[in-house]
């Protein structure tokens, strides 16, 4: 199988589990706004739900860690996809999407110059 096709359907994966980590932020956030927003429209005390919202601190900040790792990861999937030859920009969702035939395209010019 083309490398170049490979790599894609990798990219396409990091690309889809980025997508989610920062879902999952938004998530988290809109959350903790909506406890602070329900607890002063409850009108209890700040004490109440402080154990959840701390909760929810430690899990926000567990997300903006792995956010950061997985942009570690791109980093070196990125050097690995250099390793193998792979001179191609690899398209993904906020990225214009380029037809297959121009990927391989692109790499045999690569590989060629």
């Amino acid at each position: 199988m083309e490398k170049a096709f490979v790599a894609q359907r990798v990219a396409n994966k990091l690309f889809a589990t980025e997508e989610a980590v920062d879902a999952a932020m938004v998530e988290a956030t809109e959350l903790m706004t909506e406890m602070l927003k329900a607890r002063k429209d409850v009108g209890v005390s700040t004490v109440f739900g402080d154990e959840a919202a701390a909760k929810l601190v430690e899990a926000i900040k567990a997300l903006g860690e792995a956010r950061t790792a997985m942009v570690g990861v791109h980093g070196e999937l990125n050097e690995a996809k250099l390793r193998l030859g792979i001179r191609t920009k690899l398209t993904g969702p906020d990225k214009p999407h380029q037809p297959q035939d121009a990927i391989v395209m692109s790499n045999k010019a690569a590989r060629a110059s």
